[in-house]
């Protein structure tokens, strides 16, 4: 861990005017960042010297990709509620992190994000690194905001912020050029709103009219099920969820990113539901419903399988910060647009002395959906079939893994297996894939974010091969700060996603899916990672034990089965 830091203890200079650079670190320091994740360059060697040479507060994390910081800083938010913050430089740098800034704007991630830039006086003379960040960020955050004038450095930071953390959170970007780094402006001009360091900034209650509508469905409803997305969570609606659901006996299922609003061991709990993680066991618990209630999610085509489940004719309640989103693909008998938690109050109070039809006779039907669910699971988790079943992992880590552990998958075979398998015996977040674009080397880099957002938590990253050489870097992050991160790779030697979906779709004509098999422990070992090499299903749960007992950073490199041939809930590949 590096701490950068000065010779003043109030995040204020003491002299007359600041520099543009100290301006930026400053607004940092009073929006209440504590972590800045990011790699050095060229136009960014004032901001950096600033951070130097500051007293502020703020850790800077130093990452070997710019995508990489982004990734971490995403799950920083996510695991902290406070804004995560990245850096870059100019040109390749600002295009390498905006992949980290399009996950997190599309799932909801308040992030602030800082390109350096080429002086201004420089524009359109062809200097090295040139391009049109604003134009290049702008349609991918909330806000983008190249500076102009070094006295607008301290408004775009409250900007963004203030963009990043309201309504429904976001990524919001700057671009800061290299010559107004060192030019000069007042100290004076440098403050922030406190509650923009944190999200949602401001709760926007519900429309009284929508909660009575939607209330007058529930009465009625004799087989209600809630679908919770990630929103609720974000909202910290997790108590107001529970008691509603037990008002109304209900089920509650979830998205893949709404994973944690309630903990899997509450009885009415489904699980995570849709294309991505879902069953034939929860699937059926939707399919029964008269009436469901979106919560916090898009209902969107992975959640609902293309429309088709929840069927078209159901009573729909949607409640949502966003309004482009309630109704937007089912049509909507009551929407509510507000903030989960306060929509799920106002819902409580509405219905808590009402004559409610429901009867809980669907929720009733939750034990044995989870052992119908559970029994080819359990089967396949003792299996010592080779290669090693992913089920024997899953079950290693549900025993070893310690009540407020997170877990980061990556996509392909982590995140669905663990979506719908694993089993989170607390509410929150405990569970981050990067669902909005999927983007492979997420779950090492993040896994890092989380870490320093929850140092007291035991994090494990969970990936495949392919996934791994994208991200593969980091590992020397890990050992330089001393990140205790744990990591397995589900290794088999190929782009498993796509090869089973050429496998259903495309008359298994494998084509450019498969890679030669690499020694993960080894590569490991030489960044100086203890690491373990399984084949053996009888061993899994050995190397589990020991590596979350390890005091740094630990691998497992499990040769697994080809991501077809498992028992995955994937409803249907790409074809």
């Amino acid at each position: 861990m590096t701490e950068t830091g000065g010779n003043q203890t109030d995040g204020r200079l003491s002299n007359d005017s600041v520099t543009g650079a100290e301006a930026a670190v400053l607004s940092l320091a009073q929006h209440g960042v504590r972590h800045v994740f990011g790699l050095c360059g060229d136009t960014s060697l004032p901001f950096y010297d600033a951070l130097a040479r500051l007293n502020h507060g703020i850790t800077h994390v130093l990452s070997r990709d710019e995508r990489s910081a982004g990734y971490m800083a995403d799950a920083y938010a996510r695991v902290t509620g406070r804004v995560g913050v990245c850096e870059g430089p100019s040109g390749g740098g600002a295009t390498y992190i905006l992949p980290g800034v399009v996950e997190a704007n599309e799932s909801s991630s308040a992030m602030v994000c800082i390109t350096s830039d080429v002086p201004v006086t420089a524009r359109g003379r062809y200097p090295l690194t040139e391009l049109d960040q604003t134009a290049m960020f702008r349609p991918l955050t909330k806000t983008a905001t190249t500076i102009d004038h070094v006295d607008q450095i301290p408004d775009v930071f409250r900007k963004s912020f203030r963009a990043a953390t309201t309504g429904r959170p976001g990524a919001a970007h700057i671009g800061l050029p290299y010559d107004l780094q060192k030019q000069t402006l007042d100290p004076e001009r440098i403050w922030a709103q406190p509650r923009h360091a944190s999200f949602p900034a401001y709760r926007a209650g519900p429309d009284p009219e929508t909660v009575a509508e939607a209330a007058a469905i529930l009465r009625a409803a004799k087989a209600p099920v809630f679908i919770v997305g990630g929103g609720a969570i974000i909202s910290g609606a997790m108590e107001e969820l529970d008691e509603l659901a037990t008002l109304l006996r209900a089920p509650v299922a979830s998205t893949v990113s709404g994973h944690g609003a309630l903990s899997d061991l509450h009885p009415l709990a489904v699980g995570v539901v849709g294309a991505n993680g879902g069953t034939d066991e929860t699937r059926e618990v939707v399919q029964a419903a008269d009436t469901v209630v979106f919560v916090g999610c898009r209902a969107g085509s992975t959640t609902t399988e293309h429309g088709r489940v929840p069927g078209r004719g159901v009573p729909v309640i949607h409640i949502d910060i966003d309004p482009m989103v309630v109704g937007a693909n089912y049509r909507c008998d009551a929407g509510i647009v507000a903030d989960a938690k306060l929509a799920l109050s106002a819902l409580i109070e509405a219905l808590r002395d009402a004559d409610l039809a429901s009867g809980g006779e669907l929720a009733a039907t939750l034990d044995d959906m989870r052992a119908r669910k559970f029994a080819m699971f359990d089967r396949l988790a003792r299996s010592d079939d080779r290669p090693v079943r992913p089920e024997r992992l899953l079950a290693a880590l549900q025993t070893h893994l310690p009540e407020d552990g997170i877990i980061v998958a990556d996509p392909g075979t982590p995140c669905p297996y663990f979506s719908g398998y694993y089993r989170f015996p607390r509410a929150g977040r405990h569970f981050i894939t990067n669902r909005a674009h999927g983007a492979l080397g997420f779950s090492l880099s993040a896994g890092i974010g989380a870490w320093y957002g929850r140092p007291d938590a035991t994090v494990v990253s969970v990936m495949g091969d392919g996934s791994f050489g994208f991200a593969v870097g980091e590992m020397e992050t890990l050992t330089r700060l001393n990140v205790p991160l744990k990591m397995v790779v589900i290794s088999n030697a190929c782009f498993g996603w796509i090869k089973a979906s050429q496998n259903a779709g495309y008359g298994s004509r494998y084509f450019s899916v498969d890679f030669s098999r690499t020694d993960h422990a080894r590569i490991a070992e030489a960044y100086g990672i203890r690491s373990w090499s399984v084949s053996d299903p009888a061993q899994v749960d050995t190397a589990v034990r020991e590596a979350l007992a390890h005091d740094g950073p630990a691998l497992i490199d499990i040769v697994s089965q080809v991501l077809q041939d498992t028992n995955v809930p994937v409803s249907a590949w790409m074809g």
